[in-house]
């Protein structure tokens, strides 16, 4: 598990040796399981999480008691709810560890108290968060203009290892098809 962290925490030059051993030694590195639920909808979220190695799935319950897979989270990314965790409010999602995970785990707390003592590391997670916003806002906007094939094409070209990773079920909700389709778009590719 230290491996993964202090792999990661190589990735930023801004950072000494000395700032790498000391963070790497402050953050709580964990061990999260297939099937682990770490925050269930209406729950405030009190934990933000950064995937070293894994992945985490967010979802909705829907009117119907199904689950509707939002997104799926993968290695260098952070899962953390800010509506939730940043005000205290009850989360509309839920996230579960689709895979085994190993994750750094923080609180509000902690993130801060690491902010001070680190100011370096504040401007480092401000860039990764401007990243994933404009990441996510790419998504939705590709999302609302493709159809449901172009979709599929382009998690192909910008996730392929999600499909081995992520049952069919979930990939098509995440998609925003019903697996029946799925199947039929991927007929329609080989074929």
């Amino acid at each position: 598990m230290l491996d993964d962290l202090h792999s990661f925490l190589r990735q930023f030059p801004s950072l000494t040796e000395e700032e790498r051993a000391a963070i790497a030694e402050k953050l709580s590195v964990h061990q999260l399981f297939k099937g682990t639920i770490l925050l269930r909808e209406g729950e405030i979220s009190t934990k933000c999480y950064f995937i070293l190695r894994g992945c985490i799935r967010q979802f909705v319950l829907g009117a119907d008691g199904k689950e509707q897979t939002i997104e799926f989270f993968t290695e260098q990314q952070a899962v953390v709810l800010f509506s939730s965790y940043g005000h205290s409010t009850p989360s509309r999602f839920g996230f579960v560890c689709a895979e085994d995970c190993t994750a750094i785990v923080g609180d509000v707390l902690q993130e801060h108290a690491m902010y001070e003592e680190f100011p370096a590391l504040q401007a480092i997670t401000r860039s990764m968060m401007e990243q994933d916003l404009g990441a996510l806002q790419e998504k939705y906007a590709s999302f609302v203009r493709l159809s449901p094939e172009e979709r599929y094409q382009h998690l192909l070209e910008t996730r392929p290892s999600l499909l081995q990773r992520a049952p069919q079920h979930q990939i098509a909700s995440y998609l925003g098809v019903t697996p029946e389709s799925l199947s039929r778009i991927r007929k329609r590719l080989v074929g």
